[in-house]
């Protein structure tokens, strides 16, 4: 695709190709991030680690995508969209290989810790990326895309872990399935981007951006930390993110250990959320469209308020069933609305560091929430701990209001 300088409107077809091409972004993250998460058994048998040395490792990869949320901006701003992901995401697949070397082929420790390192930081930055992309596409076409976006984030992860449970009971060895796979995943990288509107790097700050000094570029990031109405975004993320996580770490022991039923229905129910999840991202953004942000926010707050009421006191089967899938409905769209709302003005340097800054709070929920419920679950009962959420998503309900449309009714094609 040529590169752009001119504001003229994109045909449909670029619009289309656009949207896909961030579909793919999304998809292939999440396909990366299954990739090595369902091998984590495999690298933990062949590196002889412990169960707190697994810890430690995936620490090595969560403290680099900190730091790869917080350096995305930048990498934004110098490279572009296009080279940008298309780099980050061959960061990633080097982080791959290594794991892969690491974990089997050469059994170093040091090399799955750098190879996760690596990993993390390229998934960390693109996660900015692809959100800030996403945002513009959609503003661009006039529909609400983040929702179904993240659905293919998790469409990513369902393909991914097939693939790996697929390697391992075929007996591949880890390295030749995590190179198999880094390779693939830049080859769909370098493919999807090309789809992407190329626009010179700095194209919306003028041409004497790039000469601005490093100091006023880190207090022009540092300040999107002192907007209020930014940070109840952030509110809402932490809430409903904390929900997502904890469903995703404590549920099925929640079944078990508090209700009392088997390990077999914990994964069922766990399954019951992941759906719910999915099919409420697919058909999030005709609803935002229809009737807003924050009403939408609101009753998904209610709701998943609801469902973890039920979950949490209730007696029957039905009880944890419903309660399930309200707590996935309601936990749904919290992450992708917040990441829109916070990428909804028109100056793209500063949409990615609004980006990366309420980026950071949703992930914090998901790396801090699991070991807080841990304690509260060890010193209250876990169905007790799970009172927090229901907390934070009437916190998140009561700061709906900050996800407020800045920029007025789209005005897109409606592709």
């Amino acid at each position: 695709m040529a590169e752009r300088q001119t504001t003229e409107p994109r045909t449909r077809r670029e619009l289309v190709a656009w949207r896909n091409a961030i579909f793919a972004v999304f998809f292939v993250s999440g396909f990366s991030m299954a990739s090595w998460m369902a091998r984590i058994p495999a690298i933990r048998d062949h590196a002889e680690l412990t169960t707190q040395g697994v810890g430690f490792v995936i620490l090595s990869g969560s403290i680099a995508s900190i730091v790869g949320l917080i350096a995305a901006p930048w990498l934004l701003a110098r490279l572009g969209a296009r080279v940008g992901m298309a780099g980050v995401m061959a960061v990633v697949s080097v982080g791959l290989v290594l794991v892969g070397l690491g974990g089997s082929a050469i059994s170093s420790v040091l090399l799955v810790v750098a190879g996760l390192a690596l990993f993390g930081f390229g998934n960390g930055a693109v996660d900015v990326m692809m959100n800030v992309e996403g945002a513009e596409a959609e503003r661009e076409i006039g529909r609400t895309l983040m929702p179904l976006m993240h659905a293919f984030f998790s469409f990513g992860t369902v393909a991914g872990a097939g693939l790996a449970a697929a390697a391992s009971a075929l007996g591949i060895p880890l390295s030749w399935h995590l190179g198999a796979m880094a390779l693939l995943i830049a080859l769909a990288v370098v493919v999807a981007v090309r789809f992407v509107p190329a626009q010179a790097p700095h194209h919306d700050e003028g041409e004497d951006a790039p000469h601005l000094p490093l100091r006023q570029r880190v207090r022009e990031s540092l300040a999107v930390w002192t907007d209020v109405r930014l940070l109840l975004i952030g509110v809402i993320m932490l809430g409903m993110a904390f929900a997502e996580g904890s469903a995703n770490d404590w549920l099925a022991l929640a079944v078990v250990d508090g209700h009392g039923y088997d390990a077999t229905t914990g994964a069922a129910v766990f399954t019951v959320f992941t759906v719910a999840m999915t099919i409420a991202r697919i058909l999030g953004g005709p609803v935002i469209d229809r009737f807003g942000r924050v009403p939408t926010l609101r009753v998904l707050a209610a709701t998943g308020v609801a469902g973890l009421a039920l979950f949490i006191f209730g007696t029957d089967p039905w009880m944890l069933i419903v309660g399930t899938v309200l707590w996935g409905i309601g936990a749904s769209l919290g992450f992708p609305v917040g990441m829109s709302a916070a990428a909804d003005v028109p100056e793209r340097r500063l949409a990615a560091a609004r980006v990366s800054a309420v980026a950071i709070i949703g992930y914090c929920a998901f790396l801090v929430g699991p070991p807080v419920l841990g304690f509260l679950g060890q010193q209250f009962g876990i169905l007790n701990a799970l009172l927090a959420l229901l907390v934070l998503m009437v916190i998140a309900g009561l700061a709906a209001p900050a996800a407020r449309e800045r920029t007025g009714p789209h005005a897109g094609s409606g592709v």
